[in-house]
């Protein structure tokens, strides 16, 4: 099979690959890239562990082809920190004990980001439905939805102070 060459933008730096045109975003992202925070999970795009944003929007990397993405932009867990900052998501998932095993807790993180981009004050049965496409198997999900509400929060006084 012909490869095609693609360029995508992942976390701020472009890469320029060939890529078989069946490959998947999250084994190009793991396997090509070494960025290997979104995890594999269902393969299906049930659970929700591979989730990444592909041109601001929530997509389940196990079923989205990377050559859709040529040409566009790719955020991944990695890059959801800047500066060495952690992204409030990740503080509020440290600080309100947002998960356990850890397996979907980037796909999870990803989500929450974009859900609080796309509703940045929202209910916690917004939150509830915001997250249902994110799958989690350790935490019974309480606290998931208080570190997203933290977050949340933490989002608001920034765009206050800014």
């Amino acid at each position: 099979m012909a490869k095609k060459l693609i360029s995508v933008t992942v976390n701020g730096r472009v890469h320029e690959k060939a890529v078989e045109p069946r490959t998947l975003l999250i084994h190009f992202l793991r396997e090509e890239l070494n960025l290997t925070g979104a995890h594999i999970g269902c393969e299906t795009s049930h659970c929700g562990a591979c989730t990444v944003d592909v041109d601001g929007q929530s997509v389940k990397s196990c079923t989205h082809l990377a050559v859709q993405c040529d040409g566009g932009q790719v955020d991944t867990v990695e890059g959801l920190a800047q500066g060495g900052v952690l992204h409030a998501v990740q503080e509020g998932f440290y600080k309100e004990h947002g998960l356990q095993c850890g397996f979907c807790t980037p796909g999870m993180l990803m989500r929450a980001a974009r859900f609080l981009q796309e509703n940045p004050s929202p209910s916690e049965d917004e939150i509830r439905m915001g997250l249902s496409g994110n799958l989690c198997r350790c935490t019974g999900y309480q606290n998931i939805i208080k570190a997203v509400q933290y977050a949340a929060k933490k989002l608001q006084e920034q765009a206050a102070t800014a």
